[in-house]
């Protein structure tokens, strides 16, 4: 998982409630066994319409997604947020994140930022109106912020949370910085036991 510490980027609007996983990225891409080669589904029936916005050529190369609330619902398929990643973003923005998609956001490095739904709308109307609005994201201060329309405010995420952020921390990295106890612990279990190898 990349580290990150802080995101300064212009943000696409999805101004929609309720956008679930299959929406996100349908079903049928999920045939593919590795995490990439998603970015091109991504939003795939939507694309089809010319005046969605991820055809609008000012929002290219956003790296913060701007959402309606319940952003994220649906099946809990991981293969929505590796699309996102994949496609550019590295943050989304809602007033609601559902559940599954909030954790499976930080166990990739998306990072998930719920804020006020008046902020969020502000956020919308902003970015519809500005595409060259830029929002940062500091995870380090745990502030979010659009200086140009007066948005400062605080990135709801506990310490450990940011902490995993920070420094780049997976599942998988969490528990290998504790290989040594764990490799002592193996060492003095029965042989007859079933081991870590």
């Amino acid at each position: 998982m990349r580290q990150t510490t802080r995101i300064t980027g212009r943000a696409m609007p999805v101004d929609r409630a309720n956008v679930d996983t299959d929406q996100i990225i349908p079903a049928h891409w999920l045939k593919n066994v590795g995490r990439t080669g998603y970015g091109a589904g991504l939003f795939e029936a939507w694309r089809k319409d010319p005046s969605f916005v991820i055809n609008d050529p000012r929002y290219k190369g956003a790296t913060i997604l701007v959402a309606g609330p319940n952003f994220g619902s649906g099946s809990s398929r991981e293969h929505a947020v590796w699309a996102l990643d994949e496609y550019g973003f590295r943050a989304v923005i809602s007033s609601k994140l559902a559940d599954i998609f909030k954790g499976n956001s930080l166990k990739m490095g998306l990072v998930p930022v719920e804020l006020p739904a008046e902020v969020v709308t502000k956020l919308l109307r902003a970015v519809e109106k500005d595409p060259s609005l830029e929002i940062t994201i500091d995870v380090e201060r745990a502030t979010v912020e659009a200086p140009a329309i007066g948005v400062r405010e605080t990135l709801r995420l506990d310490e450990f949370t940011r902490t995993r952020l920070r420094e780049g921390l997976d599942d998988i990295a969490l528990t290998l910085r504790y290989s040594d106890d764990i490799a002592r612990f193996e060492a003095k279990r029965p042989g007859w036991l079933p081991r870590v190898s």
